[in-house]
C-alpha cells in the first residue's frame, strides 16, 4: 500500500504571539510535499444575547460594516505574517519556492468550524497549535475535540516563548 499524500494542509490558527513554531511546521510539511496550505483563523461568535443586543441597538447596515473590516483587518495580518515568514525564515533557500497559502476566516466554533473547514477543502492533515501552560502541554478542549473527531490526521505542535522550532 502506498504512503499517504499530502496536498492540503490546514493550519488553524489563533494569530498568538506564539504561533511561529506551528507555522514553521506546516510551511516545512508543505515544502516537503508541494502542498497547498489553508491558513484557517476562527472568530469566536459573540453568542446568541451578544448577537440579539447588536441586532437590536445597532444599524443593519453597521453591523454589516463593522464585520467585513474585521474579518478584512484579520485576513491583512495572515498575509502580512506570510509576507514576513518569506522576508525572515526561507531566505536561505537556494531555489526559489512557490507557494500556495489561501486564507479563510469562518465564524462559530473553534472545533466544529477547523472539522467543516477540513471536510469542505479535502485537506490530508491539520496543523494546530496547543499552548504550553505551567510547563505541562495541556490540550485545549479544541484541540481534544478536533483530534477526537478528526477524519485526518492531525499534528499538534507546542507552543510557548521559548519554542525554538
Amino acid at each position: 500500500m502506498p504512503l499517504p499524500e499530502i496536498n492540503k494542509i490546514l493550519y488553524a490558527t489563533s494569530l498568538g504571539p506564539y504561533t511561529r513554531s506551528v507555522y514553521r511546521h506546516a510551511m516545512r510539511v508543505a515544502k516537503q510535499n508541494n502542498a497547498e496550505i489553508i491558513m484557517l483563523h476562527v472568530i469566536t461568535s459573540v453568542g446568541e444575547l451578544g448577537e440579539a443586543l447588536i441586532r437590536e441597538y445597532l444599524p443593519k447596515e453597521l453591523v454589516k460594516k463593522v464585520h467585513a473590516e474585521g474579518v478584512a483587518k484579520v485576513i491583512k495580518t495572515m498575509e502580512t505574517r506570510v509576507q514576513d515568514f518569506f522576508d525572515e525564515e526561507l531566505s536561505y533557500l537556494d531555489e526559489p519556492m512557490s507557494w500556495k497559502i489561501t486564507p479563510r476566516v469562518v465564524q462559530g466554533r473553534h472545533d466544529e468550524m477547523i472539522l467543516n473547514v477540513a471536510k469542505k477543502e479535502g485537506v490530508d492533515i491539520i496543523i494546530m497549535g496547543t499552548e504550553n501552560k505551567l510547563g505541562i502541554y495541556s490540550q485545549s478542549d479544541t484541540t481534544q475535540q478536533v483530534i477526537k473527531r478528526s477524519k485526518v490526521p492531525v499534528l499538534v505542535v507546542p507552543t510557548n516563548k521559548e519554542s525554538n522550532w
